[in-house]
C-alpha cells in the first residue's frame, strides 16, 4: 500500500552542518494505508532509499510514497524540525527565520 504525495520537498536536516538524515515533506494526494487525508501534510521518518525513475521514496518505517510533480530540495536546522512534524513547510520556515526578532511577538 503507498501514498502518493505532491507538492513536495526533499528535506535535509542539519545539525549546525552536520547532515542528520533526509525525510520528505509533502501533501497528500492518495492515501491507500488511509493514515493521511487527501490535502493534508505529510512529514515522513528518515529516507532510505530513492528510486527516481520510479517516483518511488521508501523510509525507515518501511512506508512507500510515490511523489508526482518536479519536487524540490531544502535544508532544516534541527532546532526547526519540530516544525515540520507540525505541518511547516521548508519554506514557511525559512520566512520564520528571516522575520525580525520579535516580529510574531
Amino acid at each position: 500500500m503507498r501514498t502518493t504525495v505532491k507538492d513536495w520537498y526533499i528535506v535535509s536536516i542539519f545539525d549546525d552542518e552536520e547532515l542528520i538524515g533526509k525525510i520528505l515533506w509533502g501533501t497528500c494526494e492518495e492515501d491507500e494505508t488511509y493514515r493521511f487525508s487527501p490535502g493534508s501534510y505529510i512529514s515522513t521518518s528518515n529516507i532510505e532509499k530513492i528510486f527516481p525513475n520510479k517516483r518511488l521514496i521508501i523510509t525507515a518505517s518501511g512506508s512507500f510514497y510515490n511523489v508526482i510533480g518536479s519536487g524540490d530540495v531544502a535544508q532544516v536546522q534541527l532546532k526547526d524540525f519540530e516544525l515540520l512534524r507540525h505541518g511547516f513547510s521548508p519554506d514557511q520556515i525559512t520566512q520564520l527565520n528571516l522575520a525580525p526578532n520579535g516580529f510574531f511577538h
